[in-house]
């Protein structure tokens, strides 16, 4: 079992990663991510854009179980987090998630 905020946290340190729902929408758009995780709060609109947008482009939505609080906190970050985007994942193990939770 991957312990998620371990791998998040691994992942902005050693990888690429994309904060924000308009980035990250715009990266899936094109291609260029390979997994989104969104925040349990993350607002319908952005949520149901981004499903949209990942089915086209077979991106793999992982929800992650806590709120955008919870996700900024994870991430280092001052501010509350709604979504952000896997682009490299460096030394971290996070895109084993598709494997234990297909969609």
């Amino acid at each position: 079992m991957i312990d998620v905020d371990n791998a998040i946290k691994i992942a902005l340190k050693t990888g690429k990663v994309q904060i924000g729902s308009k980035k990250t929408l715009n990266l899936v758009k094109r291609g260029q991510a390979l997994m989104v995780i969104v925040a349990n709060n993350c607002p319908k609109e952005i949520l149901e854009d981004l499903k949209t947008y990942c089915k086209l482009a077979d991106i793999f939505i992982y929800q992650y179980k806590g709120s955008n609080y919870d996700l900024g906190f994870t991430a280092g970050k001052p501010f509350m987090i709604s979504v952000l985007s896997i682009i490299e994942p460096g030394d971290s193990d996070i895109l084993k998630l598709k494997e234990q939770n297909p969609n």
